[in-house]
């Protein structure tokens, strides 16, 4: 298994985020893979995804697939 390098990657919080420091995560994109982080931890462990993955997971968000109510 190889580990995706995102140390040039840049990161960005989605514009939904508040500023008063709630639970907030970050992601950098290639054209292969998704990275996700807590933006509270920028040293801290990334989850990794294939670009594919996240796509569906952002569409599944969107949809409303994810809602717990």
């Amino acid at each position: 298994m190889r580990t995706a390098d995102l140390s040039h990657a840049k990161w960005r919080k989605s514009s939904r985020s508040n500023g008063g420091g709630g639970a907030c995560v970050e992601i950098a994109a290639t054209k292969s893979v998704a990275g996700i982080r807590d933006s509270k931890d920028p040293a801290g462990p990334a989850l990794v995804v294939t670009s594919t993955a996240f796509a569906a997971l952002v569409d599944a968000v969107k949809t409303g697939r994810l809602d717990l109510s």
